[in-house]
């Protein structure tokens, strides 16, 4: 398996790595930084630093998957087009750096922990979430009408307040007996080790608090200015909130 250290320390730009495996479906090391594709939040791209000189520029990162297609504990990445020369010169325990994009990751996790605010201000369960640099999508299983003058404004409040977030895990069992805590429809949260990854925003206020394996900014404050660019109705029963950079 791939030692995720972006999961333990998301402002991580860098790290040493060995490389287990390099072929036509991607680089695998020992270790990484780079967050692969899931919960609606985009791969990284970044770097790999190799000790003679040569530099691999990845285009994103992905989950591994096995022969069935099920995902494995492996952190995929995927070489950008053009590189296949220097692909077949990594062999097994070359050692690399790898570094991340950190100015697009780090719009990723103000992106990310902004979705995490809009849960709070509407508090309907997710059916689809989609995350990148340039905007973020919330998808609400609902009927109501939304105002995005309100939600712009509600974001604003929660970012200037500065409420700090906290990575922690809880059990199986106590998500089993919480299940409220899961506000995604579609996305569960991965089980199997006995302990799940939650997030916590707010410290003598809870903002919130649900499992979530992305990476996040320390504090609210951090995001900076969020808006609201566009409320549709994709369904009868689906209002999405896009969220945008501020001018």
């Amino acid at each position: 398996m791939t030692d995720d250290l972006f999961r333990s320390d998301a402002y991580l730009r860098e790290c040493r790595a060995r490389v287990v495996r390099a072929d036509e479906a991607g680089i695998v090391l020992d270790r990484t930084v780079f967050y692969p594709q899931g919960g609606g939040q985009a791969g990284d791209s970044g770097h790999l630093l190799v000790a003679d000189g040569r530099e691999v520029a990845i285009a994103d990162t992905r989950k591994g998957k096995d022969a069935e297609g099920r995902a494995t504990d492996e952190i995929v990445h995927l070489p950008a087009p053009g590189q296949s020369e220097l692909l077949g010169t990594l062999k097994p325990d070359d050692a690399v750096t790898a570094r991340i994009d950190w100015e697009r990751r780090h719009k990723l996790m103000r992106f990310h922990t902004a979705t995490h605010l809009l849960c709070h201000l509407v508090p309907q369960p997710v059916n689809g979430c989609s995350i990148t640099p340039e905007y973020a999508r919330l998808d609400f299983h609902m009927t109501d009408p939304l105002d995005k003058e309100a939600l712009t404004t509600g974001l604003a409040r929660l970012v200037a307040a500065g409420h700090p977030l906290a990575v922690s895990a809880i059990t199986d069992a106590e998500l089993d007996a919480n299940p409220a805590l899961v506000k995604s429809m579609s996305v569960q949260p991965p089980r199997g080790t006995g302990t799940v990854r939650t997030i916590r925003i707010g410290d003598a206020e809870q903002i919130d608090f649900q499992p979530c394996g992305g990476t996040h900014v320390a504090n609210t404050r951090e995001i900076g200015q969020v808006i609201v660019t566009k409320i549709e109705k994709k369904s009868a029963t689906t209002r999405r909130v896009v969220l945008g950079w501020a001018a």
